[in-house]
């Protein structure tokens, strides 16, 4: 009985260990890591862009996702079409208006396992100043030190007051926008 009581805080102390629970690792988004684009429809004819300027956090455990959160901010002046007169008015009040609104943010609040490496992120995003919830489906694979995230959500420009004035009906430009993401984050 004498060797238990001895064995027995060794015991517990191996147990707490085992049974902490596992943290989620932390990675950092920087500009240049990939692609965080969009898309859409001009006079009938598709087209897309991306930005040059982002940078964020993500802290992310595939063994526990819903302790998952991530806040990723997006310089709109950075974006590029390769369209000088699409380019010329993006920055402008009628589009992202990027004086009074110079950043977008995208805040996940969690993320929900699909299965295998595909998730839902689901958080805020905040664009011009309105906050509407989404759920950005993607898939994150993880190697190292390293985070490589790849998804495509669909959005309605309008509700985000993006393309206001002659621009507020899908007449020239469409209101359904794609986001693509295709973003390695480094840290862990």
């Amino acid at each position: 009985m004498k060797a238990f009581h001895k064995f027995l805080p060794v015991a517990t102390m191996a147990g707490l260990l085992l049974s902490t629970p596992t943290f989620a690792a932390d990675w950092t988004l920087t500009s240049g890591n990939g692609t965080l684009g969009f898309s859409g429809t001009q006079t009938g004819k598709a087209f897309e862009g991306h930005f040059g300027k982002y940078d964020g956090t993500i802290s992310f455990d595939p063994a526990h996702p819903e302790s998952g959160h991530a806040k990723i901010t997006i310089d709109m002046a950075s974006a590029t079409t390769g369209d000088g007169q699409r380019d010329g008015a993006l920055p402008g009040h009628d589009w992202f208006d990027v004086k009074a609104f110079p950043s977008t943010i995208f805040e996940v609040k969690d993320f929900k396992s699909k299965g295998g490496n595909a998730y839902d992120a689901e958080g805020t995003l905040t664009i011009k100043g309105v906050s509407k919830p989404v759920t950005l489906p993607l898939t994150i694979d993880i190697s190292g030190s390293a985070l490589h995230a790849k998804g495509h959500l669909q959005l309605v420009r309008s509700a985000f007051n993006v393309g206001i004035g002659p621009w507020t009906t899908g007449q020239w430009v469409a209101l359904e926008v794609g986001v693509n993401v295709d973003i390695t984050a480094h840290g862990g």
